[in-house]
């Protein structure tokens, strides 16, 4: 069953240009460390790139919770990783975790499925919440 549906658009140079103007204190705000390590190991376009993607992933993410960035959720409570195959997945914490768990029905456990594209300038994620009844 599905719980939420959540898309997001972002430009690439948007996110550039919050780099650039903000730098360390931009990233550390809005990536958590894993993330950072990740996008860093890429050259300057495609880095920004992927910065972006996840900036759009953790929008459609928010959305998808039917929450926005409210409820005391912040963008670090959302991380966005590749498992081992390169598939984007998400991790949930804190209060992202307490409102998917709150969306989740009782006898069900939430999978969150996320796809990200890019195509200079735009950035794309697009994520389902969906319950699988155990």
């Amino acid at each position: 069953m599905i719980l939420g549906i959540g898309i997001d658009l972002c430009m690439i140079p948007r996110i550039g240009d919050m780099i650039e103007k903000y730098g360390e204190r931009f990233l550390n705000r809005v990536f958590t460390e894993d993330e950072r390590i990740y996008c860093e190991r890429f050259s300057s376009v495609p880095r920004i790139g992927s910065y972006a993607k996840r900036w759009a992933a953790k929008e459609a993410c928010v959305k998808a919770l039917g929450t926005g960035v409210a409820k005391g959720i912040t963008l670090q409570d959302i991380s966005v990783f590749n498992d081992a195959a390169g598939a984007p997945k998400i991790a949930l914490r804190g209060k992202a975790l307490a409102a998917l768990e709150e969306l989740t029905p009782t006898n069900s456990r939430a999978e969150i499925l996320v796809s990200l594209t890019d195509d200079t300038p735009f950035a794309m994620a697009q994520v389902i919440i969906q319950a699988i009844y155990v």
